[in-house]
């Protein structure tokens, strides 16, 4: 790494560069250090940029192409076996049967989160228009989430930032002030489990949109090349660790997993609150072991499970 100094008029402005090769081509990122400083603020702003510049390459280069830095050629193979051998044999949905599922995937992507609406209730509020006694945040959200699988339906849209945005703000529009808009400046979030226990870190917010558009490029490289399952599971799972949002990222990275299977031909499928555990045991596989089987067989399971909820 190195400092570079610029001239804007009678300012010096003095930054931390670093270049690093990927692939074939050489890229460079540069941050900040700041305009007329002295040589004592260079040294110490250098070493918090420095730390930055480390971790943006680190995130960088897991996300250009997930699969091949997590995983070797072999393990792509064999979970793609493990695919091909599961009775994926699941028809289409009728518009009842979506009418069902609405109802069980809104029911459980709230309640893995802690909404209090039970089942019941959102079949009430769905079907029916009828209000439970309930906070009206988790009645709206109850609302958004039918409304977002509805949208991604009929969107022909894979995967983008707009699309992400646009998930966000459709579930979230009246609950959240922040509904559709990623974290903004010095906003930093962390998952914790119920003993308040730290179980995943979001991406330093300077990254978000960066590492957001790189996901979407690895996308659209490789949405022809793996099974479908495998992309779902892959961008699932990379747009949690990215964690853009202040709050509601579950939620958003479930129905971009059924969007990228709907628009590869396949059914939705619904992560039951009853597996919310190994849901998350799934996640931290894949974040500090690079292991995405475990994803592959949650998503599995959960299609037989679908499958005998809607009485195929």
């Amino acid at each position: 790494m190195n400092i570079e100094t610029r001239k804007k008029g009678k300012n010096k402005i003095f930054y931390l560069a670093h270049s690093f090769r990927e692939g074939g081509k050489v890229k460079k990122i540069r941050k900040y250090l700041g305009s007329n400083i002295s040589e004592n603020d260079i040294t110490e702003r250098s070493e918090k940029a420095r730390k930055e510049i480390e971790s943006l390459i680190l995130d960088y280069k897991k996300l250009r192409d997930p699969l091949h830095t997590v995983l070797s050629k072999k393990e792509i193979k064999q979970i793609e076996n493990l695919i091909s051998k599961s009775d994926l044999s699941i028809e289409h949905l009728s518009e009842k049967e979506w009418l069902n599922f609405s109802e069980l995937f809104t029911y459980d992507t709230n309640a893995i989160e802690g909404s209090t609406v039970n089942f019941n209730e959102v079949k009430s509020i769905l079907e029916e228009n009828k209000w439970p006694d309930k906070l009206k945040w988790e009645i709206s959200e109850t609302y958004g989430v039918a409304e977002a699988l509805k949208y991604i339906r009929k969107t022909k849209n894979h995967l983008s930032l707009d699309l992400i945005k646009t998930l966000h703000s459709v579930v979230f529009k009246n609950s959240k002030p922040f509904a559709g808009k990623f974290r903004g400046k010095g906003i930093e979030v962390a998952v914790v489990d119920s003993l308040g226990q730290v179980i995943h870190r979001g991406a330093p917010q300077k990254n978000v949109a960066f590492l957001l558009k790189e996901l979407v490029k690895w996308y659209g490289k490789n949405k022809n090349k793996y099974h479908p399952i495998v992309l779902a599971a892959v961008v699932h799972n990379q747009f949690e660790n990215v964690h853009p949002f202040q709050d509601g990222n579950g939620r958003v990275g479930r129905l971009l997993l059924n969007n990228i299977l709907l628009k590869h031909g396949l059914p939705p499928v619904n992560i039951e609150l009853k597996n919310r555990s190994e849901y998350y045991r799934s996640l931290q596989a894949y974040e500090h072991e690079g292991n995405l089987r475990p994803s592959i067989e949650l998503i599995l399971k959960e299609y037989k499970s679908l499958k005998n909820s809607l009485g195929k």
